[in-house]
C-alpha cells in the first residue's frame, strides 16, 4: 500500500484491508561524528523499510526519528527521549495500527540504544494480545555480508554506517571530514577496566564521537548492505504474514 502517511483516510481504508504486516522505522537523531548526519540511524532504517513500500501486503508507517540517545548528549545536535517515554510512544503507535486491523508489525530499527525499550514494547503488546511486534535491527541477519565486506560487526559512525549512508543519502555525507572523524575515533565501543565497562557516555572514550574506521566505507558496500538487509526484512515479513495471529500469542493463552 506504499506509505501510510501518503494516503487519505478514504484510500487507507481500502488499502489496509490487504495489508498483512506494518513496518515502523525507528532510529535516532544523535551525533555521528563530523562526517555523517545526525539522522543517520533513522535514515538507514527508513531506507530499508522503504525498499518494501511497493508491496500491497505491507504498510510503511511514518518514521519515529528520536530515540534513546542520552549517552551522546555532550555532542551538539543530539536529541533524546527517556526510555519509558519512547517505549510508551512506540507502543501507542503499534496499538493504533492494530486497531485498524494490522496486528503484525516489524519495528525496523536503526539505533542500538533503542533495543531495550523495543523489546519491552514487543512483550507488552503481545501479552495484552493487541499486536505481535518484532523489533528488528537493519543489520540483523547479514553477518556474512558484514564479515565479507568489513570483517567486523557494526559499531558507531563506522565504515558500515558510512557505507550505508553513502548509498541512501550520499549528499549528506561530508566525505572531506571522514579522516578527521577517524582520527578522533576509538577502536571499540566503551572503555573496560578489569572487566567493567566504564564508558557510560560516548564522550568518555571517543573524541570525535566515532567508533571504527569510517574512511573504509564505500558506496559499493552500502549498496550491498541495503540489498541484503531489505532481503532479510522481506523474508521476515513473509514469515509473519504466513502465521496465524492466534499462534503468536503467549504460550499460556493458547
Amino acid at each position: 500500500m506504499s506509505r501510510l502517511a501518503e494516503h487519505t483516510t478514504t484510500t487507507a481504508g481500502d488499502a489496509l484491508a490487504d495489508v498483512d504486516v506494518a513496518l515502523l522505522p525507528t532510529g535516532s537523531v544523535e551525533q555521528h561524528g563530523p562526517a555523517l548526519p545526525l539522522g543517520t540511524d533513522f535514515m538507514a532504517a527508513q531506507a530499508v523499510a522503504g525498499e518494501l513500500a511497493d508491496r500491497d501486503d505491507v504498510a510503511v508507517l511514518p518514521t519515529i526519528p528520536v530515540g534513546v540517545s542520552e549517552h551522546h548528549r555532550q555532542f551538539d545536535g543530539t536529541l533524546w527521549t527517556d526510555p519509558t517515554t519512547f517505549e510508551n510512544y512506540v507502543s501507542d503507535i503499534v496499538s493504533s495500527i492494530a486497531s485498524h486491523g494490522v496486528r503484525k508489525v516489524v519495528i525496523v530499527n536503526g539505533h542500538g540504544g533503542n533495543d531495550g525499550a523495543l523489546r519491552r514494547v514487543a512483550r507488552r503488546v503481545r501479552r495484552a494480545e493487541v499486536a505481535y511486534a518484532v523489533p528488528w535491527n537493519w543489520w540483523s541477519g547479514i553477518d556474512d555480508v558484514l564479515e565479507d565486506e568489513f570483517g567486523m560487526g557494526i559499531t558507531h559512525a563506522d565504515e558500515i554506517e558510512t557505507s550505508m549512508l553513502l548509498e541512501v543519502a550520499e549528499e549528506l555525507v561530508r566525505e572531506a571530514a571522514l579522516e578527521a572523524a577517524e582520527a578522533g575515533a576509538n577502536d571499540v565501543w566503551g572503555e573496560d577496566v578489569h572487566g567493567a565497562n566504564i564508558g557510560f557516555d560516548t564522550a568518555d572514550f571517543s573524541e570525535s564521537g566515532v567508533v571504527g574506521h569510517p574512511t573504509r566505507g564505500s558506496r559499493e558496500a552500502g549498496e550491498r548492505l541495503l540489498t541484503s538487509s531489505s532481503d532479510e526484512l522481506a523474508a521476515l515479513v513473509q514469515w509473519l504474514a504466513e502465521r496465524d495471529i492466534a499462534d503468536l500469542w503467549p504460550q499460556e493463552h493458547r
